[in-house]
């Protein structure tokens, strides 16, 4: 007889769950192609009972008024039982979704930071105070909208989902998470230690569930929700855009992404190289940030992809499990696997072709890098969400930014040069949410984050979440009569 599988349910007003009805699903380990834990499957009933919760514990509940001393104390607490069950946290996203366990290592770390950010700007950020020669005062207040729905995607897991629920708590909001349903194990870990570090019942619940007609489509049409933010795809932000308007419920959208990598003449080249393979091949290309489209100055283009060929064909593919694992042979699930996999042919590469990759065994993606591919082609247009590069010379600035600009999306873009000049002339060109020079995936989490176009809505991080967590409200007062 079999070994029971490890069961992980809902977390709803401060207890571990089964679903209304019953249900459960399988959550399938992409390395091993076996499923390694039992899931609750919520539906409709389940995301409202968690959204009801919700709403009690933020108009009955302390956290709203409790001050932000204390919750930043309780939220520390959190971050510190993070840092204790860090390879707990990390195996799970890492079982979920074949990340390899080292990396799953540096996301647990960068989401307690996460929830110590958080907390520290809300307790010590300042508000506006407007003196008036009317004899009259004003200021600003913050207040906390209510019930925040976050719905988090399956590449970064963890990392992502604390990037929502750590400003929407620390702002004294309640929170339902709704996490993809191939990665739903670390967050539930993740709210078992919210019980632990004695947040109060109702501030933090997690329902398991798919999206259409399931616990996603109930959360983000149900009108006692007071913000949607999501990341995720860029047909999937569209439809949650539409339905959140019936309620005139504000989202933040963090959507899709087909990041231009530049690389100049003059670029360290060393640097330039180890970046562009970080940038796609990290994460197995399974990032909204990936920079899936490279351009190199036509007269280091030839020696560049001699050096970038030789990295990605040496980086140590392997368990995903195994801490010496550079990138995993696995992709996130077979239907992922089936998605990038179709990219993988003459047709996609409009003219070009491979000059390294192709497909591993299982529901695996090697390395890809293609050349010679016409601008027109479905791996230069599309998101392909996987380790597929495409690699393109060009000769000017004023070139180089026209293709990288010609995309529906805006979401990053990296520049590689040591004329100071040119980085901050391509800086306020490219038309992206977050440019990086000589550098990847470095954040100051006060600065915005975010996209253009198809790319997403809004912008998070810093003051910026403290806008979307919160109700500015004006106050002004009579000081003399």
């Amino acid at each position: 007889m079999g070994t029971e599988l490890p069961f992980f349910g809902h977390i709803i007003d401060g207890e571990e769950v089964g679903s209304l009805d019953g249900a459960t699903f399988a959550d399938v380990d992409p390395y091993t192609r076996e499923p390694w834990a039992t899931i609750a499957l919520g539906g409709k009933a389940d995301a409202d009972r968690a959204v009801a919760v919700a709403r009690k514990a933020f108009e009955e509940g302390p956290w709203p008024r409790m001050g932000y001393d204390k919750r930043h104390a309780l939220i520390h607490r959190l971050a510190d039982l993070m840092d204790e069950h860090a390879d707990e946290l990390a195996m799970a996203d890492t079982r979920d979704m074949g990340k390899p366990i080292t990396q799953a290592k540096h996301d647990v770390a960068r989401s307690a930071w996460n929830f110590r950010f958080f907390a520290d700007h809300a307790r010590m950020r300042t508000s506006d105070v407007y003196p008036m020669d009317s004899g009259h005062h004003a200021y600003t207040r913050y207040d906390p909208v209510g019930v925040i729905v976050a719905i988090s995607p399956w590449n970064f897991p963890l990392m992502l989902a604390t990037w929502k629920i750590a400003p929407a708590l620390a702002w004294g909001n309640t929170v339902v998470l709704k996490p993809a349903e191939d990665t739903p194990t670390s967050v539930t870990i993740l709210a078992r230690l919210a019980i632990e570090a004695g947040f109060p019942p109702g501030v933090f619940n997690v329902v398991h569930g798919y999206g259409p007609d399931s616990a996603g489509a109930a959360l983000t049409t149900n009108p006692d929700v007071d913000r949607i933010t999501f990341t995720g795809e860029s047909g999937t932000g569209k439809i949650i855009s539409k339905v959140a308007a019936d309620n005139l419920t504000p989202v933040s959208l963090e959507l899709g992404g087909k990041g231009a990598n530049i690389v100049f003449d003059d670029a360290d080249i060393d640097n330039a190289v180890h970046w562009a393979v970080e940038s796609i091949f990290r994460n197995a290309g399974q990032v909204c940030l990936a920079g899936s489209r490279l351009y190199v100055q036509r007269g280091i283009y030839e020696d560049f992809l001699v050096k970038y060929k030789a990295a990605a064909e040496a980086m140590i593919v392997g368990d995903p499990k195994d801490p010496a694992t550079q990138f995993s042979p696995a992709l996130a699930s077979e239907e992922h696997f089936t998605k990038v996999s179709s990219y993988l042919n003459e047709e996609s590469f409009g003219g070009g072709h491979m000059l390294t990759g192709g497909l591993s065994e299982g529901w695996g993606v090697k390395p890809t890098i293609i050349t010679d591919a016409g601008p027109d082609a479905r791996v230069v247009r599309e998101e392909i969400f996987g380790p597929v590069v495409v690699a393109t010379p060009f000769d000017t600035e004023e070139e180089v930014l026209a293709l990288a600009n010609d995309t529906r999306y805006g979401l990053n873009a990296m520049v590689f040069t040591e004329n100071l000049s040119r980085a901050h002339r391509m800086a306020a060109r490219l038309n992206a949410g977050t440019v990086w020079v000589n550098c990847f995936f470095i954040r100051d989490l006060r600065a915005p984050f975010g996209g253009q176009g198809d790319s997403g809505v809004g912008r998070e991080g810093g003051d910026f979440s403290r806008e979307f967590c919160t109700e500015p409200k004006a106050v002004v007062m009579q000081i003399t009569q």
